[in-house]
């Protein structure tokens, strides 16, 4: 998306309302705070509810989310990170977005069964391991990351370009890359754990929007319920774990 300067609101469309007292028990859970600092992702990751005034249809989506940024009540509350390091708000008249709808259709952990089928992951729950390789500077060291990123990887056809789309697969790849400092787990187990709860926390409505950031690991997604009226924002920028919110 592209910013100007000065706050605003869009004069047609939705309404938004921020719901603070809304929160988000997974990123709270002290097991899953673990490990997302040793993900190098605690502190630059976060969520946060809003509601809106009317009825939402998937045809909306641009100008939902346009008047989503530019709505005040979201505008001047919602989070992002500096250049430094540190949380800020939107705080700027939002000009240029760019949607895309992100298919919700896979609900279930079994979606990723295969990985052990396939020899990814063994048994035990071992990610198997190969030979270091990079990719935009992030450490392959295994199987698993190796099918996440590179298209010569011998696995990297068990998920179809349309799982690969899915909701579920990702923030499963989000969660198993990391930030800059990522200490990778040698077990499949705390990522789809993670996942699993991440998922169930935020609902499985969604609309993704892309960050300005270039990095494929700084992301953010919209999760829209129409029923509730309600949308949740998860927002994560690349980098190192920072120790406060």
């Amino acid at each position: 998306m592209s910013a100007g300067a000065g706050a605003g609101r869009c004069a047609a469309g939705f309404a938004f309302r921020s719901l603070p007292q809304k929160t988000f028990s997974c990123l709270e859970d002290r097991d899953i705070r673990d490990r997302l600092l040793k993900w190098s992702m605690q502190g630059r990751i976060t969520a946060q509810a809003f509601s809106f005034d009317q009825q939402f249809k998937p045809y909306q989506k641009d100008e939902f989310v346009m008047a989503f940024f530019n709505d005040q009540n979201v505008n001047s509350c919602l989070k992002v990170l500096s250049s430094s390091g540190q949380w800020t708000t939107l705080g700027s008249k939002v000009t240029k977005i760019e949607a895309t709808v992100v298919p919700c259709t896979q609900i279930s952990m079994a979606f990723f069964d295969r990985l052990y089928s396939e020899g990814v992951v063994r048994e035990t729950g071992d990610i198997v391991k190969c030979y270091d390789d990079y990719y935009d500077d992030i450490l392959i060291s295994d199987e698993l990351r190796k099918l996440l990123l590179l298209e010569d990887s011998d696995h990297y056809d068990i998920f179809s370009q349309l799982d690969r789309k899915e909701f579920l697969f990702c923030l499963f790849k989000h969660l198993c890359i990391g930030g800059t400092l990522c200490q990778f787990e040698d077990v499949v187990g705390p990522y789809l754990e993670t996942t699993k709860a991440l998922y169930k926390d935020l609902d499985n409505n969604g609309l993704c929007y892309p960050s300005s950031k270039s990095h494929q690991q700084t992301f953010a997604y919209l999760i829209v319920d129409p029923c509730k009226r309600h949308v949740h924002a998860l927002y994560h920028c690349f980098g190192g774990s920072c120790f406060g919110n």
